[in-house]
């Protein structure tokens, strides 16, 4: 009954300062993503409120990338507490030995280990999707009545809009657009609609210059003009985005160097908790010197991994690469609790 009750308070000591990182990193990441997102407000006036729910979409993918950090500091302020508040002796003199410990990291590795598994080879993937299609139609679904200038905006591929807005007037539109001539628009004034999947120009009082294939050169003065552009930037079936694959879509896609980076990132989850047990709780040793290896190797490992994810390997390389560290940290550390004992 006595072991019972440490293991069940072990876990929720874990757990609760697990907790209390992952509020604090993930509070840190949520909020740089939602400052670079308040930068399409600025620009495209925006409502605050569509940004704000939007970025609650990023956060289960934040969970994905920053979890490991948060093990490795959750596991550590944990651990160092109960040691600065003599608990991790008192249970030991209790004669239960490491059972204890085993137990409750054992259980709350299988909590972590089946969350982290749910979200990063399914539901982040997912979350995500859902995140990138709709902060597409947020940049590409442009108000123009809400806009109070233009800074050269790129209506599509092959469109540029400039423009002047006052007391809810366009001035001086200028408009640079291709078909089979590259063409320049200018107006002193008019309006400007944007509906049905479509821009409608009504220019008054300016001139349209066209260039041909031959360097012939057309020019335009006009009174009033009408020009259409199809918004071609709503079909967001061009967004592609490895992180919005399922392992089901990389499967059926044949990218398993995406499955790769997948199961290596549950395998990094794997070896910080076996990496924290030997290095740190097995000998009861929570020195200063030693918790800044357990951090340096972990983090050093974590950056290391991701930088070849961000970089063009083969799945051969990486997964040689990623074993070999992995492998060459518990042989570094194998030789350090031997110079240790000696």
């Amino acid at each position: 009954m006595v072991i019972y009750k440490i293991k069940i308070y072990l876990l929720l000591q874990i757990i609760k300062y697990f907790t209390l990182v992952l509020f604090i990193f993930l509070s840190v990441a949520w909020l740089l993503q939602v400052t670079r997102l308040f930068t399409i407000t600025n620009f495209l006036n925006i409502e605050i409120i569509d940004i704000f729910f939007l970025s609650f979409y990023l956060i289960p993918n934040l969970i994905t990338v920053i979890v490991p950090f948060i093990l490795i500091f959750g596991l550590l302020l944990c651990f160092l507490k109960l040691n600065r508040d003599n608990e991790l002796v008192a249970i030991v003199s209790l004669g239960l030995g490491l059972r204890p410990f085993k137990s409750s990291l054992l259980l709350f590795f299988l909590i972590i280990i089946t969350i982290f598994t749910l979200l990063n080879l399914y539901f982040a993937p997912r979350v995500y999707e859902i995140y990138k299609f709709k902060e597409f139609e947020l940049r590409n679904t442009i108000d123009f009545n809400k806009m109070g200038f233009s800074n050269f905006l790129n209506l599509n591929n092959n469109t540029i809009l400039d423009f002047e807005k006052n007391n809810n007037e366009y001035n001086d539109i200028f408009i640079s657009f291709s078909d089979d001539k590259e063409n320049i628009v200018y107006a002193i004034n008019g309006n400007i609609i944007s509906e049905n999947n479509q821009y409608n120009f009504k220019l008054d009082n300016g001139f349209k210059i066209s260039i041909d294939e031959n360097k012939q050169i057309e020019k335009l003065e006009f009174e009033s003009y009408i020009l259409k552009f199809e918004n071609k930037n709503i079909n967001n079936n061009t967004i592609f985005d490895k992180n919005t694959f399922t392992i089901f879509d990389d499967y059926r896609e044949g990218n398993y160097l995406n499955v790769s980076f997948k199961f290596f990132d549950i395998l990094l989850i794997i070896h910080i908790i076996i990496f924290f047990y030997i290095n740190n709780i097995k000998v009861l040793n929570f020195k200063t010197y030693n918790n800044i290896y357990f951090l340096s190797s972990c983090i050093s490992l974590l950056i290391i991994n991701q930088i070849f994810k961000n970089s063009e390997i083969t799945i051969y390389n990486y997964t040689i690469l990623i074993l070999s560290l992995i492998f060459s940290s518990f042989i570094i550390l194998s030789i350090k609790k031997k110079y240790e004992k000696n």
